[in-house]
């Protein structure tokens, strides 16, 4: 470590890492990689049948396909990195690259959690509302909420971003963490940071308060019509789809809350590593599982695209 300290620019940091190297350390980043590849190819395949079939071209989808392209991009931000960073044994980052990692993580969290939360506003018009859903959400409706989620991280990573890069840092520049994050880099400043912590509590609540509250009066309301049914079958499927989608909400949101709402002095490096893994790895992971192969409609255009391309493939021979 002490040479490779000594080979740093003043400007580099040191990511430590999530995995000690070691035979358990290489396992757990071959899973890593494995979550990471499925990940990848779930978020792409329901990208690819959202576009492709056109019974799929409703609002509920086109937020859908949004989510998918934002798991995507935030597992893409900081699985590659640690895993180069694991096998080649250079835990540097340059300031540049790591102010990078830092605006886009911001962006795409919190760009998620809109996102999530328009597709919980979604799914009330649809089932509480029935007859207003073509005016209460349209396609353009779903095009303006999709566009104004990454208006909103954009703007608010690019604050975060800026001031926490403005800040000096004394001493050795170790990130104790396997990304470059909010609370990892503030342990390394030299100055008080406690005023802009306020400014994190209150977009945190903006970002992650608000959204969990209208999310859980959304279903709540949803319950409450599905409760009122008839069909047994139909509450049974309604209440299975419901707890599947809470789950991830829950383990998202709680996560990023507990990261984000915490004081400073009540961070630790390991309880940030493992909360972080939730919502930058397994949630990209979970999300097209939950929110699409549990889906009759996914499922029947999953059908139709490879029953299309099986039958264009026999004409051919």
């Amino acid at each position: 470590m002490r040479g490779e300290m000594n080979q740093t620019f003043p400007s580099d940091f040191i990511l430590l890492g999530l995995l000690d190297p070691n035979h358990y350390g290489l396992l757990f980043l071959l899973l890593i990689l494995i979550i990471f590849m499925v990940a990848i190819m779930g978020n792409t395949v329901l990208i690819l049948l959202i576009h492709l079939d056109t019974q799929l071209h409703t609002p509920m989808y086109v937020l859908l396909k949004h989510l998918s392209f934002t798991d995507i991009l935030t597992i893409s931000n900081i699985v590659p990195m640690m895993a180069f960073n694991y096998i080649s044994g250079n835990k540097l980052i340059t300031f540049a690259g790591c102010g990078f990692q830092l605006f886009l993580y911001v962006n795409f969290v919190g760009t998620e959690c809109l996102i999530i939360t328009a597709m919980s506003y979604d799914r009330y018009v649809a089932i509480c509302h029935p007859l207003r859903y073509p005016i209460l959400m349209n396609h353009r409706i779903s095009v303006i909420l999709a566009t104004g989620c990454w208006i909103g991280g954009i703007i608010n990573s690019t604050i975060h971003t800026t001031y926490v890069l403005l800040l000096p840092f004394c001493g050795r520049r170790i990130i104790e963490h396997f990304f470059c994050e909010i609370p990892a880099m503030l342990r390394l400043s030299c100055v008080d940071t406690s005023q802009y912590e306020e400014i994190v509590y209150v977009c945190a609540g903006f970002f992650f308060l608000i959204p969990f509250s209208i999310i859980m009066f959304s279903y709540g309301q949803i319950l409450r019509i599905v409760l009122h049914m008839k069909s047994k079958e139909a509450q049974k499927k309604a209440f299975s789809t419901c707890s599947s989608h809470l789950a991830v909400v829950a383990m998202y949101y709680g996560s990023c809350i507990f990261t984000y709402m915490r004081p400073k002095s009540y961070h630790t490096p390991s309880q940030d590593k493992i909360i972080a893994i939730l919502y930058t790895i397994l949630a990209p992971l979970l999300n097209p599982l939950i929110y699409s192969l549990r889906n009759k409609d996914v499922l029947c255009a999953l059908k139709n695209v490879f029953g299309k391309t099986f039958s264009h493939r026999n004409e051919k021979f």
